[in-house]
């Protein structure tokens, strides 16, 4: 990778976009429930965001027949980076796309590739401002979801999509291995632990949306809801205390089938010398810090991702090797005898 063009200056990860089969339904659950502003609307589409974010919008939801990730958008620095972006794809082979100003609503143009690793990427740099809601606690409910903060996929191979984001400036905060495999990896752009992280599994999918919250009573709140409600069943994981990354979390599953996680109490990434923290496959905490075990959905169901036609992008399977005290799980989240 050392003779690629320099990558677009990546800012964030900035949203997301969900193909859902029922978007009244799919507003009952992210809206009424867990409590997503609604930024704009029309016949086919949402776009929500965080009581935090002050561009546009964090996530959009959009009808279609079945559900599946459309793109991952990553915010870049200047519209220069839009040229930048399709030149670094361009080399490597990828297809891209320009896409114009509105097509998806409140953002600017955009340049979306197929990238080495399956997924489609989305890179913006302008965006439009709404309403400033940081301080209209009048307003919150459910989870008084911040902001959208990371995207954790799966990947059949784990060292290839390091290199990848390592190519395009991503710094590494944490990561799953051993003496001979790389089994997760946790990257960052933005000065927290993650903007993106990936384990080892079939491929491509979306393993989850992570979407960060102040207090975690917010964590709480949430599965209170959801219990009284009688709708624990979207109660997927958690609450708990990761290892990795020291997230106080919940995981979701919307009625799509949708992962996404709540969490507060990540840490600082900022310093030019930031120390990696490197979790051994044998060590339970690194999952949940409490020792808790991990429901088996958790390792085997995921989105399925589409190309740029709109198609489903095939998935390729794990290929890694693993020391033989170890079982590998669907999504690289190891599990060590006895677990």
């Amino acid at each position: 990778m050392a003779d690629l063009p320099p990558p677009p200056d990546i800012v964030r990860s900035a949203f997301a976009e969900l193909v859902v089969t029922d978007l009244a339904e799919a507003r009952r659950w992210w809206v009424d429930l867990l409590g997503f502003v609604v930024t704009a609307q029309d016949a086919t589409a949402l776009y929500l965001r965080g009581y935090d974010e002050l561009t546009h919008h964090n996530l959009v939801l959009r009808s279609g027949p079945a559900a599946a990730l459309g793109a991952l958008a990553f915010r870049v620095r200047s519209a220069d980076d839009l040229a930048r972006a399709e030149a670094f794809y361009g080399a490597l082979g990828c297809r891209t796309e320009r896409v114009p100003a509105g097509v998806t609503r409140g953002i600017g143009e955009q340049v979306r590739a197929e990238d080495p690793l399956g997924f489609t990427v989305s890179f913006f740099a302008s965006a439009e401002h709404p309403q400033r809601l940081q301080q209209r606690y009048d307003l919150r409910r459910g989870a008084e979801v911040a902001r959208l903060d990371h995207f954790n996929i799966c990947v059949p191979d784990v060292p290839l999509a390091y290199a990848h984001y390592s190519s395009l400036g991503f710094g590494l905060s944490e990561t799953i291995e051993d003496g001979q495999t790389l089994y997760a990896a946790w990257m960052y752009r933005k000065q927290t632990v993650h903007d993106v992280a990936f384990t080892g599994g079939a491929g491509p999918r979306l393993h989850h949306l992570g979407f960060f919250a102040h207090e975690p009573h917010s964590v709480l709140r949430m599965c209170d809801i959801l219990g009284s409600t009688g709708e624990y069943q979207y109660i997927e994981r958690g609450p708990g205390r990761h290892g990795v990354s020291n997230a106080f979390y919940v995981y979701l599953r919307d009625p799509d089938g949708h992962r996404m996680e709540v969490y507060t109490s990540d840490y600082y990434t900022g310093d030019p010398d930031h120390p990696v923290l490197r979790w051994s496959v044998l060590d339970p905490r690194r999952r949940d810090f409490w020792g808790h075990a991990v429901v088996p959905s958790w390792y085997s169901e995921a989105s399925p991702v589409l190309d740029l036609d709109g198609k489903v992008v095939p998935t390729s399977q794990i290929e890694q090797v693993a020391e033989s005290t170890v079982r590998v799980g669907a999504d690289g989240f190891t599990i060590a005898p006895g677990e």
